[in-house]
This record gives structure tokens, sequence and C-alpha cells, in this order.
């Protein structure tokens, strides 16, 4: 099975290391992967602070670098989501929103697609930690998705899987939103903060690296001590 990794601009910059692990992690599981040289920002952050035409122009730039994948993986729930939404910016403009609907229908997040594509909910992960996990915003609400991390984390030999209280909230990125509403964000994230550590886990687990980003941020600057991992770093942990 073919792959095109949609390596995201957080991962990219950021976290390399996690663009890495999803590629040892699909490939150990029969997939072979490219990364279209062609991709760019998704144009989500354009999108959600109202510059449609600065959005328009990095789908078209996207849906021109994915279109022949054959599936087409995000790390990350938020960007897969902005892939989703492509087809309704170009609803004046039929030609592009037919191969923005199939660029769309392709479209799955890392998790998702090993459960639901892949049928794989074991890939043969160890890693003794207690841990606990951020449900993130975008993949909570946008794409639906409420399974498919847990069924392969509850399979991940030695992890010990604890609840997190409102883990549904919000941890206050949302991408310019942290930028330009501080005083907001930074209260969600205390919150967020003060749930993660009434948990008692040791280590954070969550699908997108903005929201673990932001949350890292916080506790370091609070000096708490819980490791934050993308889940594709505890699903490419072997023994």
């Amino acid at each position: 099975m073919k792959v095109s990794l949609f390596v995201t601009c957080l991962n990219e910059i950021f976290y390399q290391d996690v663009a890495k692990d999803v590629v040892e992690v699909l490939e150990r599981l029969g997939c072979e992967i490219d990364l279209p040289r062609g991709q760019t920002c998704c144009g989500q952050p354009a999108y959600n602070s109202g510059y449609r035409k600065d959005a328009i122009t990095a789908a078209k730039q996207m849906i021109t670098s994915f279109e022949d994948s054959e599936y087409i993986i995000a790390p990350s729930g938020s960007c897969t989501a902005m892939f989703k939404e492509y087809p309704g910016l170009f609803n004046e403009h039929k030609g592009w929103q037919e191969r923005a609907q199939a660029v769309a229908e392709k479209t799955y997040e890392f998790t998702q697609f090993i459960v639901d594509v892949l049928g794989v909910e074991d890939v043969g992960a160890v890693y003794p930690a207690q841990a606990t996990y951020h449900t993130s915003c975008h993949m909570l609400r946008l794409l639906k998705e409420t399974e498919a991390p847990f069924k392969l984390l509850e399979n991940v030999k030695g992890l010990e899987l604890l609840p997190l209280e409102n883990s549904y909230d919000c941890c206050g990125f949302g991408g310019t939103f942290a930028v330009k509403m501080v005083p907001i964000s930074e209260q969600m994230v205390d919150e967020k903060v003060r749930n993660i550590e009434q948990s008692s886990a040791d280590v954070l687990i969550a699908a997108d690296s903005g929201c673990l980003m932001n949350i890292k941020g916080r506790m370091d600057r609070k000096g708490i001590p819980i490791d934050v991992k993308h889940i594709a770093q505890i699903l490419n942990t072997l023994a």
C-alpha cells in the first residue's frame, strides 16, 4: 500500500522525530511511504483567521501536490481536518472542488488510518509507563474520532492509561487563538495542566503536536516534570 505523508508545519520545524516515527510505524505495517516535495502549510492558520484567499492559495498547492497519492496521512487531527475543509473553499470553482473532494476523501489522521484502513489495533509497541491522553479539539469535534488512539494505546504493552478529567476540553492552543487571545488561552492551558497533574500520570500523550507544544511549554514554565509524547513516539517504541 502506497502512502503519502503530510509532515505538517510543526513537525517539519519542531518535531522531526515525530515524522520519523510515523514513517517507521507505517513501514513496519507494510506501507510504502513517499513525501511529496511540493507540500507546504495546509492553509489552516489563514483559514481560521478569516483570510480565505490565502487559504485557497495554500489549498491549491496541497491539492496539486497530493492528488496523485493513493492515501494521504497526517500525524495531526487538526491538519487532517483542514484537508476535509478544502471542498468548501471551492464552491464557485467546480473543477477545483472536484479535485479537493477527491483529496479530502483519501486523507486520514495517522491513528485513524492504522485502525480503520489497515485494520490494525496492536502495532507491537512496548512502553512501560503511567500515561494520560489529551483528546485534541479538531480530531474530536471535526473528525469525530473518539476510538482509534485508545484502541492502539490499550494494546501497548506495559502502558497504563489513566483517565484525564475533562479530557475533551481545549488546551487553549487553537493555532492563532493562542496568539490573539493570550489571557484566555493561558487560563485554558492552566486548567488542562492541573487536570494532567491530578491524573498522576508520568506521561501526557496526544495526536497533535500543537497541543503538545502548548501544554509542554506551560508545564515547563511551571516546573512540572511530566513527559510529553506524540502517540507516534509511543507506537514506535519496541522491546
